[in-house]
């Protein structure tokens, strides 16, 4: 496994990474007309292009094949965090989480903060996150539930 930036060239693995968590992973949470409105988001090459650019993602490569992404905005957000569904549970995802923590407190954020997928909130909370709001996200004209959580980074910790 290796964790690497991001390249312009990576957005078309990247979207299949994305649709297959959304579809595969998230399916079991959410209706495919949600589903279908969430995936709606990589449709349009350019403004995924442009999403991913702006948010710099860090990839994970399993077995020479992208397997993950997510992004570490400088206030602590995570705005992106997909794992495609072939390389779910196989350490992918924590591994990435990991990775985005020691670069947090590398550049000293004091904590991180996603909004998460009912998917996506176990594996949150099983690394420390817990949830401060329920929130719905539209997509479309379509609500999806999710969870705002907030992980605090103790000081010195590596």
């Amino acid at each position: 496994m290796r964790i690497r930036d991001w390249q312009p060239d990576d957005a078309t693995a990247l979207r299949a990474v994305f649709e297959s968590a959304v579809h595969r992973l998230a399916g079991a949470y959410y209706t495919r007309e949600q589903c279908a409105a969430w995936a709606s988001a990589a449709h349009e090459r350019a403004a995924w292009a442009g999403r991913l650019a702006r948010n710099a993602p860090f990839v994970v490569e399993l077995d020479g094949r992208i397997a993950a992404f997510a992004d570490l905005q400088p206030d602590g957000g995570i705005d992106m965090f997909f794992v495609h569904a072939d390389a779910a549970r196989r350490g992918v995802g924590a591994a990435l989480l990991a990775h985005i923590e020691r670069t947090a407190r590398q550049r000293g954020n004091a904590a991180l903060r996603a909004d998460v997928s009912l998917a996506a909130e176990a594996f949150f909370t099983r690394y420390g996150f817990t949830v401060v709001a329920r929130r719905i996200a539209r997509r479309n004209g379509v609500d999806l539930a999710n969870a705002r959580m907030r992980k605090i980074l103790a000081p010195g910790a590596a």
